[in-house]
C-alpha cells in the first residue's frame, strides 16, 4: 500500500509523522511526499510575527527536509512540480516522472488573493505565504521602512503589529471600518483599533489602494479617493484562496475548497485532502493550525487501516497582536443570533449567542483572553 502526499506544509508532514507513529517497522507502508519547495518543516503562522522577535528565515526552520524525511521514513521528492493526477491509473504525474499511488493525500495549501492594481509597480506588491516569500520580504525591507499593508484582517493586523514593533512606520488600508472586520463585532473592533493605533499603526478605513508606481526612493501609492503617499514596501494581506486547480483538473468535487467527507475523503475514495485547500462540509475551509492537526491524525489513522472520523471541536484562534491580545472563535456562517459585548477591566468580551442563549461564538480581547478555556468548552463542535 503506497501512500503519496502532495505538499510539505504542516498538513503534509503531519500525515507522514502520524503514519510513522501508527506503524511498526514491519508494518510500515511506503510513503512518498512530493513538494515544489525544499520540504523544510517550519510553522507558517510564525511568519507574521517573526520580525520583531529577530527570527530569520533560517531560524524559522524547525526540522530540515532531509531530517524529517529520515524520521518519518518518507521518500522525499522536493523541488518537484506536480503536473496532473491520473485517477484512472492512480498515478501522480510530475516534471520528474510518474509516481504511482494506492492512497493519495492533498495538502496543497492556499494562494494569496491578489487585487487588480494599476501602475507600473503593481507586480512588486509582496505577499507572504511561505518561507520563500518571507525570505524575499525580509531582503526587500529596508531599515526604518514605511510599509503599506493592504488588508486589516488577521494576517494584515499581525504583520502590522510585528512591523511596528520592529520600528517601521505602518499604514494599513481596508474597505471595512475596524480591524478584523469579518471576525469582530463593532465594539470589539473599536477596542482593537484603539490598542493598535496606540501602538503606532495608522489605518485608512473605507479605502483601498488602486495604483502602485515605482519612484526613485520606493513607491507612490494612489488610493481609491485619488490621494497619494509614498511607501518603501507594499504588502498585500487580503486573504487566501484554497488551491483547487489540480483537484478540479482531476475531476474532484470542489466548492470553495476541495470537498471532503467526515473521513477527509474527496469525491474519489482513494484521495484525501486537508488543510487550507480542503472544504469541510458546511463548515467550509478552516485555514488554521489546529484543524490541520486534528484532520491529519484522523486521516493518517484511516490510511493505516482504521477508519477514524475527523473531530473538530471549537478551536479558538489566537491573533498574534501583542498590542491587543485577541482570541476569536467566530460563529458558523449563517448562524442565527447576536453579539453581546461587554467591557471588562483592561479588555473586552464579545459573545455571540443564539435566540435561546446558546453560546455560538466569542471574541476575547486584552485581559478577557484569560477566559479562553472556560468559554471554549461551552461552544459547539465544528465537526464530528
Amino acid at each position: 500500500m503506497h501512500t503519496v502526499i502532495i505538499g510539505s506544509g504542516i498538513a503534509g508532514w503531519t500525515i507522514a509523522r502520524e503514519l510513522r507513529k501508527l506503524q511498526t517497522d514491519a508494518e510500515l507502508h511506503p510513503t512518498t511526499l512530493i513538494c515544489s519547495d525544499s520540504g523544510d518543516f517550519y510553522s507558517k503562522p510564525m511568519l507574521s510575527n517573526a520580525l520583531a522577535s529577530g527570527k530569520t528565515p533560517a531560524t524559522l526552520v524547525m526540522t530540515p527536509a532531509a531530517k524529517i524525511a529520515e524520521q518519518t521514513r518518507t521518500r522525499l521528492l522536493n523541488c518537484t512540480q506536480v503536473v496532473s493526477i491520473d485517477r484512472a491509473q492512480r498515478i501522480v504525474r510530475t516534471d520528474k516522472g510518474d509516481v504511482p499511488y494506492d492512497q493519495l493525500v492533498l495538502g496543497l495549501g492556499a494562494d494569496p488573493i491578489r487585487l487588480p492594481l494599476a501602475g507600473n509597480a503593481a507586480e512588486k506588491v509582496l505577499s507572504v505565504n511561505d518561507l520563500s516569500d518571507y525570505t524575499h520580504f525580509r531582503n526587500a525591507l529596508p531599515a526604518g521602512a514605511e510599509v503599506t499593508i493592504l488588508g486589516a484582517g488577521l494576517i494584515g493586523c499581525e504583520f502590522a503589529n510585528d512591523l511596528s514593533a520592529a520600528g517601521h512606520a505602518v499604514r494599513v488600508y481596508d474597505i471595512a471600518q475596524w480591524p478584523l472586520g469579518r471576525l469582530l463585532p463593532e465594539a470589539a473592533g473599536q477596542y482593537s483599533l484603539k490598542k493598535l493605533t496606540d501602538a503606532g499603526i495608522q489605518f485608512e478605513w473605507g479605502n483601498s489602494i488602486a495604483q502602485v508606481d515605482q519612484t526613485d526612493s520606493g513607491y507612490r501609492l494612489t488610493d481609491s479617493q485619488g490621494n497619494t503617499h509614498a511607501a518603501s514596501l507594499v504588502l498585500s494581506a487580503i486573504g487566501l484562496r484554497p488551491r483547487t486547480g489540480l483537484a478540479q483538473a482531476a475531476g474532484l468535487e470542489c466548492g470553495r475548497g476541495i470537498r471532503v467527507d467526515g473521513l477527509g475523503r474527496t469525491s474519489d475514495p482513494a484521495i484525501y485532502a486537508l488543510g487550507d485547500c480542503a472544504e469541510y462540509g458546511p463548515v467550509g475551509p478552516l485555514p488554521y493550525i489546529q484543524p490541520v492537526m486534528n484532520a491529519g491524525r484522523a486521516i493518517a489513522a484511516t490510511l493505516a487501516g482504521k477508519e477514524t472520523p475527523i473531530k473538530l471541536p471549537s478551536m479558538p484562534v489566537l491573533v498574534k497582536t501583542p498590542a491587543c491580545p485577541t482570541v476569536i472563535a467566530p460563529p458558523a456562517a449563517g448562524a442565527s443570533g447576536q453579539w453581546l459585548c461587554e467591557a471588562v477591566e483592561d479588555g473586552m468580551r464579545a459573545l455571540f449567542k443564539s435566540p435561546d442563549g446558546t453560546l455560538l461564538g466569542m471574541a476575547l480581547l486584552g485581559a478577557a483572553t484569560a477566559q479562553r478555556q472556560e468559554l471554549a468548552g461551552q461552544l459547539p463542535s465544528l465537526m464530528g
